[in-house]
């Protein structure tokens, strides 16, 4: 190590399936990765992961992305993401003694139930109305009723991200408000909101405190350097959700610029100055480390089905025999999974086509066209909410690879699509323990050094008209089916006029 090493920023992904770890510097040059397994279970409506494994691999894929020529005296600051609103119960000394309920378990039906009955003019203040069965909040009711000994024997409340920075740090940490969001912590003020949490009957002992992302909250102890290769003495920075730090990967941190990920579903999140208040419920906004609104929402349709559907296949090539058959007038919702919770609410929706494709390539471009049509639609109802849509478009995800894909999204949208490098949200946690801890200029000027553009793709003119009907079409077949609202079709439909 001379005094010309660059710094180094660790970001820290707990996802689903594993936890990725990489070291940037401050010009976003990669200079080490590591990635660790997890396991979980489920059950029907359930699902658990053990809590002790996310140490564990935490600690794996941070050594593998300290070896070599990441050299640990030259990190600067760490920052943790997790699933969103996955937790647990910790005891007085940290330990988890709970299973670590996930992002998706659904369990907690009638405490819902009971949280958005007490709670509802909170939500509505907060902007997204009502919380699911599968959120924070819900979830931590039900653990209390399961464990009533809980309050009196000192366990807290813990997200995912929390259980991985008391162990960085040695000692019990804050949590921060994207993570606590749906565990019903108030963004704007920082605050959890006391009097529907007495009427719930959770007390104030049972919560950690809050702050918001981008705070320094402890450094690396002793003990934790040991264990995963850090130096001690490290800042350790409150992150944020996956959801979130993918899209601070992204690069897409100011105003009016958006990141739209197509993986197993499709998610899409925004810039805004103000908080976005939907009365349909769909949209839901985080707070920015900037100080600007995250507002977006998860579409259950997504590039999941192509793993469904065309299991075995050679999915360039299909592509590839697709392409010519674009703009096509087979329309398909592909929902991945019953139900759709944006761009609009309809538990009972069901994936559909209008007619039987002519063969496996019509499928496969119906397939893609479906999920970009459902992408316009996020847009068109964003912008009907007030939602600034007119920025930059960024593509990150599984998808992104597909780039026969990647055009017909910039077709159906009418606007350039951006192709970032190295997108993911451990990035986004570099990009933010950077901003936190030395990179001058905050959050926009980070990820605008840290975050390389690969590509840019026009919209094709020669396909406009063509996609606009079918759109409308689409648009047609939704209304008819009673899943979106008339004023939003209607609104959607003024986009397609000449």
């Amino acid at each position: 190590m001379t005094g010309t090493d660059p710094d180094l920023w660790l970001g820290v992904d707990l996802g689903t399936q594993g936890v990725r770890a990489v070291a940037v510097t401050s010009d976003g040059r990669p200079a080490g990765s590591g990635s660790s397994p997890l396991t979980g279970h489920r059950r029907g409506v359930r699902h658990e992961q053990d809590p002790a494994q996310w140490w564990r691999a935490v600690c794996s894929a941070v050594g593998q992305a300290l070896a070599g020529d990441a050299d640990p005296r030259r990190v600067r600051a760490v920052a943790v993401d997790a699933t969103s609103g996955t937790l647990t119960l910790t005891d007085r000394h940290g330990r988890c003694v709970t299973p670590g309920l996930m992002y998706d378990d659904g369990r907690a039906t009638v405490e819902a139930e009971l949280v958005n009955a007490l709670g509802e003019q909170q939500w509505a203040k907060a902007g997204y109305r009502r919380m699911q069965r599968s959120w924070g909040l819900p979830k931590l009711r039900w653990l209390l009723d399961r464990y009533p000994h809980a309050v009196a024997d000192g366990w807290r409340l813990a997200h995912q991200s929390d259980v991985i920075n008391r162990r960085l740090v040695g000692h019990e940490v804050p949590t921060d408000t994207s993570n606590a969001l749906k565990t019903g912590a108030d963004a704007a003020t920082v605050t959890w909101p006391e009097q529907v949490f007495a009427a719930l009957g959770i007390p104030a002992g049972v919560l950690p405190g809050l702050v918001t992302p981008g705070t320094v909250i402890g450094e690396v102890c002793a003990g934790a350097a040991a264990e995963c290769g850090l130096v001690p003495g490290v800042p350790v920075v409150a992150g944020m959700t996956d959801g979130c730090a993918a899209q601070l990967g992204s690069g897409a941190t100011a105003v009016g610029s958006w990141n739209s990920v197509l993986g197993t579903t499709l998610v899409l999140k925004g810039v805004t100055e103000d908080l976005l208040h939907d009365p349909s419920g769909v949209v839901y906004s985080h707070r920015s480390p900037s100080g600007n609104w995250l507002p977006g929402g998860a579409s259950s349709t997504g590039a999941g089905l192509v793993a469904r559907e065309f299991a075995g296949a050679d999915l360039d090539r299909l592509a590839d025999e697709a392409a010519p058959l674009l703009p096509t007038g087979l329309l398909r919702y592909p929902l991945v999974s019953p139900g759709e919770r944006f761009p609009f609410v309809a538990p009972d929706a069901t994936a559909f086509g209008s007619r039987e494709p002519a063969g496996r390539a019509e499928d496969f471009a119906a397939l893609m066209q479906g999920v970009a049509y459902v992408e316009r639609l996020c847009f068109d109802y964003l912008d009907l909410l007030g939602a600034p849509t007119g920025g930059a478009v960024v593509l990150t995800g599984g998808a992104a690879r597909n780039p026969v894909w990647n055009q017909l999204r910039a077709d159906v949208l009418r606007r350039p699509v951006h192709l970032p490098r190295h997108a993911q949200p451990a990035l986004g946690m570099a990009v933010l323990a950077a901003s936190a801890c030395g990179q001058p200029g905050g959050l926009d000027r980070a990820a605008a050094a840290m975050v390389r553009s690969d590509l840019v793709l026009e919209p094709r003119s020669s396909h406009r008209s063509a996609h606009d009907e079918g759109y409308t079409r689409f648009l047609g077949l939704l209304v008819q089916r009673g899943w979106l609202p008339g004023s939003v079709a209607a609104h959607a439909r003024e986009g397609t006029a000449p």
